[in-house]
């Protein structure tokens, strides 16, 4: 099956109200979705996390000629022609725009043989993963924390056996919502903490301390990404796993960061490092280092469906909590883009199904996306 056009949905929805991390507030949310069609109609959807109107330019001046006209199941072959032609920019929109369409062309090829991604890269060796919930979010106006135990009750009624707040605001206050979060929570549920890369690695250290009685599974992404040395710093200083990876997009840059041993917890994010052949080279890279690898996902239903697939297959490793990594990430924020296909809730156990269809799973039209279309585009052969 060849591609014969190349569909760019630009999609934006507004928060009922604002929520933010330690680096800031937003009450907007955008993305970028890409679809492949290919002959008899069959389609293939991608998505890129960030720079949206760098990667839509990005794939329609320089990625597009790469792929119209060209099987959908040469995956490998793309990949490379495509990361061959970088020039200087070898990360940032470059890679989003390639990883947008690598997703593509998996859940198209996929789709085309009538089964599902983890079934086309070798098999899913779970059916079932728990999943854990990306919040809650700070409040703006006041103490951040303010609604944190309100927020985990909703939570834990939707199943959730895992919980990931934010946190950041101070060393201190950090203490105190990840201590009160764990008597609300028991100790039968996991809980982390995502400072979202808001401190130096003196601060980072030091909310590490005052949470370290919560009995956290991971601190994520405690300092930037490229502060290699505050990541080595907390590793070596902190009593807590350290988590991070999401930011990250050459596998040039992983394994920097593997080398330096920055992290316990890798988690790379299919829509930036390179969709499923950028993760599978990750995942390789990290096995050899022994550190379990679990998707990032905070996007739309695509890249989360996406994710499922890619977590399927990865090599499990206990490393604390109710079940053995890998988890998977819902983002817990309100979302429509997640509920297309209506709202993802686990089930008693806190687990969530894999899902078995053609592709990642999930049949999604142009009219599910209408709602939130701001731009779209077509090119074609």
């Amino acid at each position: 099956m060849k591609i014969t056009s190349i569909h760019g949905y630009h999609l934006a929805f507004q928060l009922p109200e604002a929520v933010g991390n330690s680096t800031g507030f937003f009450d907007r949310r955008e993305s970028f979705v890409l679809r492949l069609e290919g002959e008899g109609g069959i389609s293939g959807w991608g998505e890129a996390s960030a720079a949206q109107q760098a990667v839509s330019g990005y794939i329609r001046q320089k990625l597009a000629k790469l792929v119209l006209g060209r099987p959908a199941h040469e995956t490998g072959r793309r990949y490379a022609e495509m990361t061959d032609g970088f020039g200087y920019d070898r990360q940032g929109t470059a890679m989003l725009a390639v990883s947008a369409v690598d997703m593509a062309l998996h859940d198209a090829a996929a789709r085309e043989q009538g089964v599902s991604i983890a079934t086309m890269l070798g098999g899913a060796l779970r059916e079932r993963m728990l999943a854990y919930a990306s919040g809650p979010f700070f409040k703006p106006d006041g103490d951040p924390y303010r609604d944190f135990e309100k927020d985990a009750d909703a939570l834990l009624e939707r199943n959730f056996r895992a919980i990931k707040p934010r946190c950041g605001y101070t060393p201190e206050a950090d203490g105190r919502m990840a201590l009160a979060l764990r008597r609300q929570l028991g100790w039968d549920r996991a809980l982390m903490a995502d400072i979202n890369q808001g401190y130096t690695a003196a601060a980072a250290l030091d909310s590490a301390r005052h949470m370290q009685e919560a009995g956290l599974l991971w601190i994520e992404e405690p300092v930037r990404p490229d502060d290699i040395p505050g990541y080595r710093r907390m590793a070596e200083g902190s009593a807590t796993a350290i988590a991070g990876g999401e930011s990250l997009s050459t596998l040039a840059g992983f394994r920097d960061f593997l080398a330096a041993g920055c992290v316990s917890v890798l988690q790379p994010d299919l829509s930036i490092c390179g969709g499923y052949t950028g993760f599978k080279k990750v995942a390789a890279l990290a096995e050899a280092y022994g550190i379990p690898v679990m998707p990032h996902v905070f996007g739309t239903v695509v890249n989360l469906y996406s994710s499922l697939q890619m977590a399927a297959t990865l090599k499990a490793y206990r490393g604390g909590g109710p079940l053995p990594y890998p988890f998977i990430e819902c983002d817990a924020t309100h979302n429509p883009l997640l509920e297309l296909a209506g709202r993802v809730n686990p089930d008693a156990d806190g687990c969530i199904a894999i899902p078995d269809g053609p592709g990642f799973g999930l049949t999604l039209t142009e009219e599910q996306l209408a709602p939130f279309v701001t731009e779209h585009w077509v090119e074609r052969l």
